[in-house]
C-alpha cells in the first residue's frame, strides 16, 4: 500500500502519523510521538537564556544540530518501518509556520516572545529538512489553518475531512488529539499529491 507520513511539531517533539488510502477511505498505519531533542533538554533558546553569555551561541547551535539529526533519523526510521511492513512511503506532509525575520541568536535572546517564535519555527523547519533529507516528496500545510487548508487541498468539505479523521482516530486509539489529527491531515495531503506521480 502507498502511504504518507504526516508531522506536526511541538516544542522538542512532534506527532507522527502514517496513513494510506485516501481522504474518503483513509487507512491507519501508525501514530507515535518523536523526540526532536534529547531526553531532559527543552526549548533551546529558553535554555540558552539561562546560560552565561559566552555559552549561549554554542548551546543553541548544538540544540539545532541535534534537532535536525533527530528529525532526519525519525523520518528515516518511519519510512523503514513502512517498507518492512510492505508499504511504499510516497510523501511526507508537514505543518509549517509563516516564517520569521532573519534574527540573530542575540536578537532572539533579547526579546522573550522572539524565543517562542524561533523555537516554533525551528521544530517545524527541522521536520521539513528531515523529509527532504530522506528524499520524500513534501507537502506543507499552514499550522494556523491546517484542517481547513487540508480540506481545500483534498477537494472535500471540512465535515468530510472531520469524518475521515474520526475514523483514523478510532483505528489509532488514544492519544488522538489535535496534533495527531493535523499530522494525519498533512499525511492525507501528501498522499493525494503522490497520486499524480
Amino acid at each position: 500500500m502507498r502511504v504518507a507520513i504526516g508531522l506536526r511539531a511541538r516544542i522538542g517533539r512532534a506527532a507522527l502519523v502514517i496513513v494510506g488510502g485516501d481522504a474518503k477511505a483513509p487507512l491507519f498505519v501508525e501514530s507515535r510521538e518523536i523526540k526532536l531533542l534529547p531526553e531532559g533538554d527543552w526549548a533551546p533558546y529558553h535554555a540558552a537564556d539561562e546560560l552565561p553569555k559566552a555559552n549561549q551561541h554554542a548551546a543553541v547551535d548544538r540544540a539545532i544540530a541535534t534537532a535536525h539529526r533527530l528529525a532526519e533519523e525519525a523520518i528515516r526510521d518511519a519510512a523503514a518501518r513502512c517498507k518492512a511492513a510492505g508499504h511504499e512511503p510516497v510523501g511526507c506532509g508537514v505543518l509549517v509556520g509563516k516564517g520569521m525575520p532573519k534574527w540573530s541568536t542575540d536578537e532572539i535572546l533579547a526579546v522573550h516572545v522572539r524565543m517562542h517564535v524561533a523555537e516554533g519555527e525551528l521544530f517545524r523547519n527541522v521536520l521539513v529538512a528531515g523529509a527532504r533529507a530522506n528524499k520524500l516528496p513534501l507537502a506543507t500545510l499552514p499550522d494556523k489553518s491546517a484542517l481547513d487548508s487540508a480540506a481545500k487541498e483534498l477537494h472535500i468539505k471540512p465535515p468530510q475531512l472531520d469524518a475521515a479523521l474520526v475514523a483514523l482516530g478510532r483505528a489509532a486509539g488514544p492519544p488522538w488529539r489535535k496534533e495527531q489529527k493535523e499530522a494525519a491531515a498533512a499525511a492525507l495531503v501528501a498522499l493525494a499529491g503522490a497520486k499524480g506521480r
